[in-house]
């Protein structure tokens, strides 16, 4: 497997493989791989925390084992589960053998305490179905390990985790502890909808990946799509960074920027002298915006016409009633205001 002895090091292996990194951040990566510690990556969706570790996967020659988590996953779908019809299969393989010893005890006590007795090997690794983290601990040859959206899950699922980030290590309670038979590199990553639980933050390095600067988002765009002229690439950079600047739903993520180059790119040979980012600015809205509330307000700004008010995601969300806001039709609720001095009494003494 290759290793890196520094951050340049492995920023250069990256380039290679289209993945534009900054100093920083390929120091950080590096030392997460040297010290063979998790690597928690937050951030805005679209940045490249993704791709950074299929890039880290190719870069270091190994197989790339992803989970993509999302709200309900479970230990069945993470870790492991028992093949149930490899296993009835196997009682079916041993059935006959198993009558030919039964026969020897004709008492059913006797019969049950034997069955007791007996391993059939049902609950073994022959018959696990491995799932995402389980395949990365039992793999022989290192992998990389990517976590995708962590904060997609419940903090059960985090509490999961544990096990593997710290000790590198699953334990399944019919078998035993299974310790990684390799090094996994792991990636988590996460788009910041929740707040992640301390005990899985102090598992890992962090690091906060943001958007690129200009110049690198430029590179950034010209290295995974070369058939894009520099001079489109900048304008299309430009266009996207201003609209980050605006309150949208969904800023354009680099990925969108691309596509929006390749479409910029497509028009602009389409027809000869002609600047598509300019002319057909409308058209590439499509490609770096998903909602029709952020297309509407970024016409409106780029337009310098009336500003349309932000979206409603951005404006204060009602109270929620709760319980204590709202109590329940208790004795106490159901006489207050009946009986009693002051007010409420002269009221009703009044209408009386």
């Amino acid at each position: 497997m290759t290793t890196f002895s520094n951050g340049a090091e492995l920023q250069d292996a990256l380039r290679r493989h289209d993945y534009i990194a900054d100093n920083e951040f390929a120091t950080v990566v590096h030392l997460a791989t040297a010290l063979e510690r998790p690597l928690l990556l937050e951030g805005p969706a679209g940045v490249g925390k993704t791709e950074l570790a299929k890039a880290l996967a190719a870069v270091g020659g190994r197989r790339l084992v992803r989970l993509q988590c999302y709200e309900g996953l479970d230990d069945s779908r993470a870790l492991y589960e028992w093949d149930y019809a490899k296993q009835l299969l196997h009682v079916q393989m041993l059935r006959d053998r198993i009558g030919e010893l039964l026969g020897q005890h004709p008492d059913i006590a006797d019969a049950s305490r034997f069955l007791a007795q007996q391993d059939f090997g049902l609950y073994s690794e022959a018959f696990l179905s491995v799932r995402p983290l389980l395949d990365a601990v039992l793999s022989p040859e290192p992998v990389v390990l990517l976590v995708d959206e962590v904060d997609r899950t419940e903090e059960s699922m985090e509490a999961l985790l544990l096990e593997v980030l710290a000790e590198r290590q699953v334990t399944i309670p019919e078998v035993g502890t299974f310790t990684a038979r390799s090094m996994p590199w792991v990636i988590l990553t996460s788009n910041d909808t929740r707040e992640l639980s301390p005990a899985l933050k102090r598992r890992c390095l962090h690091y906060h990946v943001g958007y690129p600067t200009l110049e690198r988002e430029r590179e950034i765009v010209t290295a995974r799509a070369p058939e894009v002229s520099s001079g489109t690439a900048g304008q299309v950079v430009e266009l996207a960074r201003t609209l980050r600047d605006l309150p949208l739903r969904k800023s354009p993520s680099i990925s969108e920027v691309i596509d929006a180059a390749r479409a910029a790119s497509v028009m602009e040979s389409g027809v000869p002298d002609s600047n598509p980012v300019v002319d057909m600015r409308d058209v590439l809205l499509s490609t770096l915006l998903k909602y029709t509330g952020d297309v509407d307000l970024v016409k409106n700004r780029l337009d310098g016409t009336t500003p349309v008010p932000a979206p409603a995601a951005a404006t204060v969300p009602a109270e929620r009633v709760t319980v204590a806001s709202n109590p329940a039709n208790t004795t106490t609720a159901v006489f207050r205001g009946r009986g009693g001095g002051g007010r409420d009494a002269a009221a009703s003494g009044a209408r009386r």
